[in-house]
């Protein structure tokens, strides 16, 4: 019995703890130490940049006299920005999950600061919400489906491209058009809190993603590449559903698609520079299936609108590359 007793307790002396002690043992080099010490940089940087959101929302609504719009207008508000909102509520979970299972400290700092500014983005959302009259209910149709597909992937890698490389970038695209049109004064001067905080968010895909992809062999980068192709197909599709939306708001479709597509870019081009691709034969391919997606899936006004003409059209776009990278910020 005694020998039984000894033989577990050397079993249990080399059963890992599920405290990660070995955290500060990693020796970062290179591209590793500089990814660390901006990750480092987003978690004091969010300490730094709180803003109180129901301070911040009282007093833009006592400003602007509270909140006023035409029906057209809130409810084609209310569609859009209910997808920011469940979208925040699905960053603030997995923001909290990565917290959880990342291993780097600066890594986990970058994920526990997003956590936290995702939280106030989804209660301050929900409250501007409410004033126009939003009554929170289910995502319809792909804009659910996408949140829903982030939420369950099945990878760190797949949830970080996919909330901070693809999701991310939208939820600023709508920022930035509704900022342009000032459909709304207090939402307008409440966004450019969320888009600084948003934009601080991407650096945790940009400098982390790259470490996740170098440990992949072959078959679970091409799960991965599958899955990033899967979700802009859906986000084509979600920017058609709301395509009258868009335009009751003034935001031209083929105009919020290239804004959005050229702040996916910009993280893309990031990512690649992070991990030293020296080949811009990913980027361009990008860039054409972009100009194809936008050409033939929203025409414009005086373009022909036949199946053929605009499979040309696209054709064309594709071709001449005319998707350029922009910044994930212009507030």
């Amino acid at each position: 019995m005694s020998l039984l007793r000894r033989a577990l307790s050397r079993v249990r002396r080399r059963q890992p703890s599920s405290i990660p002690y070995d955290m500060f043992n990693v020796e970062h080099l290179g591209r590793e130490a500089r990814a660390a010490k901006s990750l480092e940089r987003v978690y004091h940087q969010g300490q730094e940049r709180i803003w109180d959101g129901r301070e911040i929302l009282s007093e833009l609504v006592e400003k602007h006299g509270g909140v006023h719009l035409p029906e057209p207008k809130r409810r084609a508000l209310q569609n859009l920005f209910s997808i920011i909102l469940w979208g925040e509520l699905a960053a603030w979970k997995i923001s909290a999950e990565l917290a959880a299972e990342l291993e780097p400290l600066e890594a986990r700092l970058a994920a526990t600061s997003q956590a936290h500014d995702e939280a106030r983005h989804f209660y301050v959302m929900h409250d501007y919400l409410k004033l126009i009259g939003y009554e929170p209910a289910p995502l319809p149709g792909v804009a659910g489906e996408i949140l829903d597909r982030v939420l369950r992937a099945d990878t760190l890698a797949k949830k970080l491209v996919g909330m901070q490389l693809m999701i991310e970038p939208i939820a600023l695209t709508l920022f930035t058009m509704a900022r342009r049109s000032r459909v709304e004064p207090v939402l307008c001067e409440l966004l450019p809190y969320y888009e600084r905080d948003e934009a601080r968010h991407v650096t945790l895909g940009v400098q982390y993603l790259p470490t996740l992809l170098k440990e992949m062999n072959w078959a679970e980068a091409l799960d991965y590449w599958l899955f990033q192709a899967r979700m802009f197909a859906l986000e084509t599709r979600s920017l058609r559903e709301l395509r009258d939306d868009f335009a009751e708001l003034g935001f031209p479709p083929r105009e919020a698609f290239r804004l959005g597509q050229g702040k996916q870019l910009m993280a893309v081009q990031l990512l690649a520079d992070e991990l030293n691709v020296s080949s811009q034969l990913p980027i361009r391919l990008m860039r054409a299936g972009f100009d194809f997606a936008v050409v033939y899936n929203f025409p414009e006004d005086g373009e022909r609108t036949d199946p053929l003409s605009r499979l040309h059209a696209a054709a064309r776009a594709a071709w001449h590359h005319e998707a350029m990278p922009t910044e994930l910020v212009t507030a």
